[in-house]
């Protein structure tokens, strides 16, 4: 049994496993960055492909539905020169009553190198890390209300893209902040990498109320949360994990809180407006904002596939 007080890095400090940006060093997350930034070229290639996980086997696990974060991933991994293996979990031995890690064994068996792992259950992937064998990587594309680790990462590399330097920033993080795991990683990405100031933005019964440990400053209404801001990260409400009333409407909650094109004055002139994704037009963010000049939420996409190219190939190249 291996005991590190870090289950993501192995003995050397090096980067195993990318489970949360929670705990990650910052020369770990900017390695990752960097790392990113060569890839970003390669989308721009006749030949979009390098060789560094050849012969290596990729199983992307989504036990929860998804487009965007799959379908980077596997582009990712083929880029990467990997196979690369979806599997319909809906039509999967789990779904006949197989446990997950007895699924993990059974693909272990077929000689995974990596999982890429989405689950509805909060760490998921940390017991998915702690079972496979020393040369297995997992990444996690998402668990529960916990964490997104490469939404996190991919959303700083978008940042440092247009912005450059985190230590003067203001990045408002507008929505529903209490289902939200993109928001958990942006948060501790965005303090491990000298953030000025992060704002939390949203109604009181989708913001928790154990934010401010984190560092972070809570405000409840847009127009306080997002002036003079740098960025602006607008979360779209996830009606799915709400249980119980938590607003009167979206129409009354776009009336609050979303980001139209007036709105987005109060920000600074130059600041640019990202979203996770899926977007409701007309729910958290007006149609006019998501076509607009301001907004680089199709960059997020095209730079969340070098991220994660990065991601693969660091720990890959790493031994537990």
């Amino acid at each position: 049994m291996r005991h590190h007080r870090n289950p993501q890095l192995n003995r050397n400090g090096e980067l195993i496993h990318l489970l949360s940006v929670e705990g990650l060093p910052r020369d770990i997350v900017t390695h990752i960055l960097d790392t990113a930034a060569n890839f970003v070229s390669v989308h721009e290639r006749e030949v979009k492909k390098v060789p560094l996980l050849r012969g290596k086997s990729v199983f992307n696990l989504f036990f929860e539905n998804s487009t965007r974060t799959r379908t980077t991933f596997e582009i990712a991994a083929k880029r990467l020169s990997a196979d690369v293996f979806n599997l319909d979990i809906a039509r999967s031995s789990t779904a006949k009553g197989e446990t997950l890690l007895d699924t993990i064994d059974n693909l272990s068996a077929m000689a995974a190198d990596i999982f890429v792992v989405r689950h509805s259950e909060s760490g998921a992937p940390y017991l998915i890390a702690q079972h496979v064998a020393p040369h297995v990587h997992v990444v996690n594309a998402g668990d529960g209300r916990h964490a997104h680790p490469t939404q996190g990462l991919l959303d700083m590399f978008t940042i440092r893209h247009y912005k450059r330097d985190f230590s003067n920033l203001t990045v408002a993080i507008v929505g529903d902040v209490l289902h939200s795991r993109v928001a958990r990683s942006d948060i501790h990405a965005l303090t491990t990498l000298g953030c000025a100031e992060v704002r939390v933005v949203g109604p009181r019964t989708l913001v928790p109320g154990d934010l401010s440990h984190m560092g972070v400053r809570v405000c409840h209404t847009l127009e306080e949360g997002i002036k003079d801001c740098d960025v602006v990260i607008t979360l779209r409400l996830q009606n799915e994990r709400m249980s119980g009333a938590l607003l009167p409407s979206s129409q009354e909650y776009f009336k609050s809180f979303g980001l139209t094109e007036e709105k987005l004055q109060l920000a600074k002139s130059d600041a640019i407006v990202m979203h996770p994704g899926p977007i409701n037009r007309g729910v958290e963010i007006a149609s006019e904002v998501v076509d607009g000049p301001q907004a680089v939420i199709l960059p997020q996409v095209t730079f969340g596939i070098a991220v994660r190219m990065a991601v693969m190939s660091i720990v890959a190249g790493n031994e537990a």
